[in-house]
Order: structure tokens, then sequence, then C-alpha cells
């Protein structure tokens, strides 16, 4: 199997906030099918001794919701950046211009680099 292509990425503020956006939807698909498992397991559960059984499940699918809420607050932090950056007088601005926490942006790229994709900025 070959290596994959390399992506790459226009940054203008419309890219931007639509990327954010596509993130948004995943996380809401995400946590929905989560919570969906979940209560098919609490269903599924009849006796004490199925907590055994069904306790790792439950608690998987709440991590998972909880990641999701942390997520969909950094976006926001991101969204509110862009935001402040759009409304103001300057056409184009740059990722360091945006308060963001390096964490946040590190944390990005991270969960990014983690999937294997590679990426080429575009100028």
């Amino acid at each position: 199997m070959g290596r994959p292509q390399k992506k790459e990425i226009n940054l203008t503020k419309e890219s931007i906030l639509s990327l954010l956006q596509e993130i948004y939807n995943e996380l809401v698909e995400q946590r929905n099918t989560a919570i969906r498992i979940q209560n098919k397991m609490l269903a599924m559960m009849k006796e004490p001794e199925d907590m055994t059984l069904i306790g790792p499940v439950i608690e998987k699918q709440q991590k998972i919701i909880n990641d999701c809420v942390e997520k969909k607050l950094s976006l926001s932090k991101l969204q509110s950046s862009i935001w402040e950056k759009s409304n103001s007088t300057v056409e184009s601005f740059s990722i360091s211009d945006l308060n963001i926490d390096d964490d946040v942006i590190q944390n990005l790229i991270e969960k990014d680099i983690a999937k294997g994709d590679t990426y080429k900025m575009k100028k």
C-alpha cells in the first residue's frame, strides 16, 4: 500500500470556519451515537449482574460524550477568536494572530497526526 498523498490547505477565514463547522458536525454525530449506544445498553440491563458486562461499555460511551463536550468548548474558543478578528478592520490574519491557547492548537495537531494525515500549507 502506497503512502497517502499530501493534502493542501488554503487558510482563509471562510475555509477555517467551514472546517470548524465540519468538525462540530462530526462531534455532534459522535455524541449522538454514544448516547444512543449508552441508552441501548441501559435498556438491556435486567439484573444487577448485567452491570459487570455492560458497565465498561457505558463508561466508554460516557467518556466519548465528555470528550465531545470538551472539543466543542475548544471549537467555540477558536470560533470566537476568529469572529473577533473578522469584525476588526484587518482583512487577513494568521493563526498566530488569534489569541488561542497553545495547548488547544497542540492538542488538535496531535490528534491529526495520530490519524496519519499529512498536510502541506499553501501560501
